[in-house]
């Protein structure tokens, strides 16, 4: 049985969904990629108790990285692209291509692009550092605006600015 829970955000409300493997989604407001909700069921779980924590933390700017038991579902491949998107570091930013070379597939970067994605857990695995190789911010499951926001939070990108402000 999978379990979850909404946690407010600066990004809008979150899905929270998790089970005794770990975490197995995070979703914003809007996703592009919707999980399969079948066989979800309010409620409360050590995971997403941990998880909501960590989120709070990261959003308040006083965690960089994340640690939480992992269980996301998808392909050997996803998983192995979602898993590589962990060793991004906070506030560094890589490229498509670079994704695919540290996957190990530098010819893949359209089955690397697609696998990201697909990712279940942003944030966590942080897909919203891969951009384009021209630095564009391009598609993410929870929208540009939400990408840029995080990318700013971690001081990656320069901060928006109000051309009337």
């Amino acid at each position: 049985m999978i379990l979850f829970r909404h946690l407010d955000s600066p990004v809008g409300t979150l899905t929270l969904a998790a089970n005794e493997d770990g975490l197995h989604a995070i979703e914003f407001p809007c996703n592009r990629h919707p999980a399969d909700r079948e066989g979800w069921t309010p409620g409360d779980h050590r995971v997403l108790d941990m998880a909501a924590r960590q989120l709070d933390a990261y959003f308040a700017a006083k965690r960089r990285d994340f640690d939480l038991p992992l269980a996301p579902r998808g392909t050997d491949f996803q998983r192995t692209v979602w898993m590589t998107l962990a060793g991004i570091g906070y506030g560094e930013t890589i490229s498509y291509a670079q994704l695919a070379q540290r996957v190990g597939k530098p010819t893949a970067m359209r089955a690397v692009g697609a696998a990201n994605g697909r990712n279940p857990l942003p944030i966590v695995l942080p897909c919203h550092r891969v951009i384009g190789a021209d630095g564009a911010l391009t598609g993410f499951g929870g929208g540009l605006p939400t990408k840029q926001f995080l990318l700013e939070l971690e001081g990656a990108q320069p901060r928006s600015r109000d051309l009337f402000g």
